[in-house]
């Protein structure tokens, strides 16, 4: 029963690494802590081998496994990968408390792995951004929540600025005298999101550029719509893509 609900979910029974194929970095529990709350992240590999006898345990917060339940959990410290707010967690089991869901104890949401796109979705019992049912509206529903990196830029120099003040100048002369500043749009239902859904769709060219000296990246979980996944550009879904590494017992597959 276990293998069977491990495949359903897309993922390989047993160990497995997540490789971030736009940041060629792995998922990460933050400094391999076991406090609730744990932050998980992009970091890079810090064991190259994918033979069990060769690994050093150091490196298992770098390692996940599909639990009986069907929840992403962390091989270190054997607890649960949450979503709060967008973000991946460390969970610990809780006993239900009353009213349920709420956001201190509720449903642990399942990831589920698609081989032929390499996409990571979430499947939220309850609505994640009120997981204590207090939102009527439903709309969480119609949304696709995805697994993606965020890109992070080097901190901007003085000359950085000053070149764009001046190309910006270049590109509209009259700017200088007008002192009208164009407006942003933003899409009916940014309303309805959080602020890092909403950059993900408004992100522009620039925005998508990766060139942080850190070695950290964030990882978060977005919701979309069919129509937002539209106006996604090449990077942005380049993002979403991830490369499953089963880890082996033997240094050589058999036949």
């Amino acid at each position: 029963m276990q293998l069977s609900l491990v495949y359903e979910n897309g993922f390989p029974p047993g160990y497995f690494i997540l490789r971030s194929v736009a940041c060629d970095r792995v998922l990460d529990v933050e400094k391999d802590s076991y406090e609730d709350d744990a932050p998980v992240c992009l970091y890079p590999s810090t064991e190259s081998s994918l033979v069990e006898s060769f690994r050093v345990p150091t490196s298992n917060n770098q390692v996940f496994f599909i639990d009986t339940a069907g929840a992403l959990c962390s091989r270190s410290s054997g607890h649960a990968i949450d979503v709060d707010d967008g973000r991946l967690v460390l969970r610990h089991r809780r006993p239900v408390s009353q009213p349920y869901p709420n956001k201190y104890s509720h449903s642990l949401p399942s990831f589920h792995y698609d081989a032929s796109t390499g996409h990571v979705t979430v499947t939220y019992a309850s609505d994640p951004a009120y997981p204590d049912g207090t939102n009527p509206s439903g709309a969480w529903r119609e949304r696709t929540y995805y697994l993606t990196s965020i890109p992070e830029r080097k901190p901007r120099s003085v000359l950085d600025d000053a070149a764009e003040a001046l190309e910006r100048t270049l590109r509209s002369p009259l700017s200088l005298f007008s002192g009208l500043q164009a407006a942003t749009t933003v899409p009916e239902a940014a309303f309805d999101l959080r602020e890092d859904e909403i950059e993900e769709q408004e992100r522009a060219e620039e925005a998508e550029i990766d060139d942080a000296v850190d070695k950290v990246r964030k990882v978060r979980v977005v919701g979309t719509t069919v129509e937002e996944d539209r106006r996604l550009g090449a990077r942005a879904r380049e993002r979403r893509v991830w490369e499953v590494l089963p880890l082996r017992t033997v240094a050589r597959k058999t036949v």
